[in-house]
């Protein structure tokens, strides 16, 4: 019961190369929000690490085993860059993490007690990516944006969704985006299942970003065919705040080709949305709350009908956000 359920799909030549955590095949539950009575949350921030990204990192880290690799390095924003040690720690590979300096200090730690080497970059996301790129020509860049296999693993989303809800696709997908990486894997994932005939289209996928920083949101509402850079602001979604997405072009073209779009967020929303899961039992990172909030702005907007079925993909657990969402409950700011 995890991505590797999906065996036949993932491109590792021999199972003797498989690294896994038994990442994958997290639950959907029901969830309720004003009108809307068809909702559906999909808890991926319950993966080993605490976050989605593991799905891309065992295969990811699989095929580095493969190929013979033996380190490797990394830039995120926290869960990427955990995902990615931990994994390699598994493979016996060794790893060297680039993460913002503002990055959560839960994730950071974890990053550390997997052993894997860190470095903490002053200023923006983009900064972090810029300061990788001089090691990458020396060591293999494990690149959670770039790696085709790392999309390889995300897309095993679509295939769970689909599979656990017998093949009856939702009218919706609601994700946050930042680089890009699950509206990109769960296009690919479903696309798939359209050619095997398993279902007949794929749903509306719709990106959710910060009002703060929202390059792709910008791009799609000018009708742009390139994302350009917007300023960098500090944002709750920490793990989203990216100012240039590096598939910003194809992220727009799979918004076209399906129909989906995307919306934002204010801090307010992201907080308000962050409560509203919590005081459900769903504690989460404030990332993956930007989705809470957005249906009641795509509503209003009539992209959303309380009628449709939708999924929420919720992303990185609360634990990994602890400093950072410490200051509002022990505030009193419930």
């Amino acid at each position: 019961m995890s991505v590797w359920r999906y065996r036949e799909s993932i491109p590792i030549v021999d199972d003797e190369n498989i690294i896994s955590l038994h990442e994958g095949f997290t639950p959907l539950l029901p969830f309720s929000l004003g009108d809307f009575r068809k909702i559906l949350l999909k808890l991926d921030y319950l993966c080993p690490t605490g976050s989605y990204k593991d799905r891309g990192s065992s295969i990811l880290i699989s095929k580095l085993k493969e190929l013979g690799v033996t380190s490797c390095i990394a830039d995120s924003s926290g869960n990427a860059g955990a995902s990615i040690a931990a994994y390699a720690a598994r493979a016996g590979i060794q790893c060297k993490i680039y993460c913002p300096a503002y990055t959560s200090e839960g994730k950071l730690v974890q990053i550390r007690a997997y052993g894997a080497q860190l470095v903490k970059v002053p200023g923006t996301r983009a900064d972090t990516a810029a300061a990788v790129q001089n090691e990458a020509k020396k060591v293999y860049y494990a690149s959670h944006n770039w790696n085709p296999f790392f999309s390889e693993g995300i897309k095993t989303m679509a295939f769970e969704i689909g599979e656990q809800l017998g093949w009856k696709i939702p009218d919706a997908i609601l994700c946050p985006a930042g680089y890009g990486g699950i509206y990109i894997g769960l296009y690919q994932g479903f696309k798939e299942l359209v050619s095997h005939g398993m279902i007949n289209k794929i749903p509306r996928l719709i990106g959710i970003q910060s009002e703060a920083v929202s390059p792709i949101y910008q791009a799609f509402y000018r009708k742009a065919g390139k994302v350009e850079e917007v300023p960098s602001q500090t944002t709750l979604a920490e793990g989203i705040a990216c100012v240039k997405p590096v598939r910003g072009k194809r992220i727009l073209e799979i918004a076209q080709e399906t129909g989906g779009c995307f919306e934002i967020v204010s801090e307010k929303e992201i907080m308000d949305g962050w409560k509203d899961l919590a005081r459900r039992g769903i504690y989460v990172e404030p990332t993956s709350a930007v989705v809470v909030k957005a249906i009641d702005r795509l509503h209003r907007k009539g992209l959303l009908n309380s009628e449709e079925s939708i999924v929420l993909i919720l992303t990185g657990i609360g634990l990994k956000a602890t400093d950072t969402l410490g200051k509002y409950v022990n505030a009193g700011n419930e």
